[in-house]
């Protein structure tokens, strides 16, 4: 086992973290003091897991730093549905429907039981955030398509209504009923916040890509900043507000939809 962030040996100051873990309610992972996981299928691959079922999650997060010859040939697994985001680099994926080179960004999403492979062709370190979940199928609909894209082709959107606060959509999810997720990425201008606490059954899963927050988990609110995961399980209150002198706050996060409660 290692550290995400190469620390070795003492540090001159005592022992600390800002990670807080509530499970079955909220998580914050701090970059400081993750492991690197040893994983079968991975090549050449620093991974981290970031959420998953032992949390409370019905997913898996991962950040995976992919070295040069780096690859992974299998990612997904049968009946599980997965999404792949470029935080930096290039890597070229692929599935049995689509091939492509992925810089910062670029995302695919390959639908349940269709693996996607990843691998690294360049000499420059790639990051990626990647998620897997099962799909939830529904009589009478097809299974949604594979989706890749860039981030930087899709507009910001305001976001209800709001002129500091921006999203991102990156699956056609909205009214859709094959898809049962979605992946955003939301904007804050410094000083701006989400409208009211929100409270409801979806789960998110978030990785922070700039900025500085503070943010409501539950009943406390928690300094977060760029390179900070959060995980929220259903009915945990949440919400925000950007923070910081000279960078907007970004972060993407998943969201379970277009679903009825399983009983």
């Amino acid at each position: 086992m290692s550290y995400l962030n190469n620390q070795i040996g003492y540090r001159e100051e005592l022992l600390a973290t800002r990670s807080v873990v509530r499970k079955e309610n909220f998580v914050l992972l701090e970059p400081d003091g993750l492991v690197k996981n040893s994983i079968p299928g991975y090549v050449n691959c620093d991974v981290t897991i970031l959420g998953s079922p032992a949390m409370g999650a019905s997913f898996a997060d991962y950040l995976v730093t992919v070295h040069a010859g780096g690859k992974n040939e299998k990612f997904g697994g049968e009946g599980l549905e997965s999404f792949l985001y470029v935080v930096e680099g290039e890597v070229t994926v692929k599935n049995a429907d689509k091939e492509a080179v992925l810089t910062k960004g670029g995302y695919i999403y390959s639908p349940a039981g269709n693996l996607v492979s990843f691998e690294n062709k360049g000499e420059a370190d790639a990051t990626l955030y990647t998620y897997k979940r099962r799909y939830e199928k529904v009589e009478g609909y097809e299974m949604p398509e594979t989706i890749v894209g860039n981030d930087n082709d899709l507009p910001w959107i305001s976001y209800e209504g709001m002129e500091n606060c921006y999203i991102k959509d990156f699956l056609p999810a909205a009214g859709d009923f094959r898809f049962d997720m979605n992946m955003h990425i939301l904007k804050f201008n410094l000083g701006a916040s989400h409208g009211y606490i929100e409270t409801h059954v979806q789960e998110h899963g978030m990785l922070f890509l700039t900025g500085k927050a503070m943010y409501r988990l539950d009943d406390e609110w928690i300094p977060v900043k760029k390179g900070d995961y959060v995980f929220m399980d259903a009915y945990c209150p949440q919400a925000c507000y950007a923070v910081g002198k000279d960078e907007d706050l970004t972060y993407i996060y998943s969201k379970d939809c277009n679903r009825d409660v399983q009983l």
